[in-house]
Formats: structure tokens, C-alpha cells, sequence
């Protein structure tokens, strides 16, 4: 599975240039760039990363999935999707960028009550900003984050500065794995 999601990346998601032309969210420029969502939401991308983080939480007794939207959400969907038919239900939530302000405020969306173990998604990281947002606002809401998981490092200090928060912090695939893959 993992080799043929490296396909899928390489092929709609990975670009790359000689010279630093991709600006990151960070402002700074980069000579790669991944955008996962042409994988994450296509229906085999979907059945594949689903399953690949399935496996890779399933023994944690986490009882949900998520991460900060947008990046984080067909992830965490297509896991949950996968628990379910694996007989093993892991429920997904997300985490909004802004605070809702109409109705019941909350920042998290999803069957999830405080107290619950839950793991943290996100699609790519590179400093880890964005999960480590997520990662704040999942324990400010009560939630117990056990473990975080993205789809890809970009191996720039990202994991490791995820990993001073929560240690149980890992990768599926590495900008090497990427760069190996595309003959880089």
C-alpha cells in the first residue's frame, strides 16, 4: 500500500524544481512541494491512506482521529472509514482554524467528549506549526492526544519539534522516500 501511495504523490501531489520557487506556509521557499489533497481525496488515495493509518493506530486504543482542517480531514475520514469496515471503530473529528461563533462554540467538531484518547493527523509537516496547533487546542478541549501521525515529513525539524510534545510521534513517508521514489 505504502508504495502505491508514493505513486499517487509523486504522480499529483510532489512537485519539485532545481531552485527554491514553492513558498510554504511558513513564508520560507522551498525547491519541493506536496500538496496531498489531489491523493487524500480521490477515492483510491482515500482507501489507501485510510488503511495505512489505520494500521499504524490500531493498537493504540485511541477511540478517534483528527487534526486541524483542512489538511487533517480526509485523512482522518478515510481512517475512520477503514476502522469501521475493519471492525475496530475509530471516529473522526476536526479542528477548526477559527473558533465557531454562532450556535454551540466549540473549536472541535466530532463525537468526542473530554477525557478521550485520541491520535493527531495532519498531512504534511515542516516545522510542525500547524500540528502542534492542533495538538493545543485537542488538550485545551480535554481531549488525551497519545499520539500524532502525518502522511509525510519533509524532514525539516518537524517531527522532532512534534515529538517534545507528544513522544509518540511518527511519519508514514519521508521526503527521501518521495525523493527516492521520483528518482531524485
Amino acid at each position: 500500500m505504502k508504495k502505491r501511495v508514493l505513486a499517487l504523490l509523486s504522480k499529483k501531489s510532489f512537485k519539485y524544481s532545481d531552485t527554491p520557487i514553492f513558498t510554504l506556509a511558513s513564508g520560507k521557499t522551498s525547491c519541493f512541494y506536496v500538496n496531498c489533497k489531489p491523493v487524500t481525496l480521490s477515492p483510491e488515495g482515500m482507501f489507501l491512506v485510510g488503511n495505512l493509518i489505520f494500521d499504524a493506530i490500531k493498537d493504540s486504543h485511541c477511540t478517534a482521529i483528527g487534526g486541524l482542517t483542512f489538511g487533517a480531514d480526509p485523512i482522518a475520514v478515510a481512517t475512520a472509514f477503514a476502522s469501521h469496515l475493519k471492525g475496530h471503530p475509530i471516529k473522526a473529528f476536526s479542528i477548526r482554524k477559527e473558533q465557531k461563533d454562532h450556535g454551540v462554540i466549540k473549536w472541535i467538531e466530532g463525537d468526542v467528549e473530554p477525557g478521550e484518547k485520541v491520535v493527531i493527523i495532519d498531512d504534511v509537516a515542516t516545522s510542525g506549526g500547524s500540528t502542534l496547533k492542533a495538538v493545543e487546542r485537542a488538550m485545551d478541549e480535554g481531549l488525551e492526544v497519545i499520539k500524532v501521525i502525518t502522511l509525510i515529513d519533509r524532514q525539516e525539524g518537524g517531527i522532532e519539534n512534534i515529538r517534545r510534545v507528544v513522544k509518540d510521534t511518527s511519519a508514514i513517508i519521508t521526503r527521501d522516500d518521495l525523493m527516492a521514489f521520483s528518482g531524485l
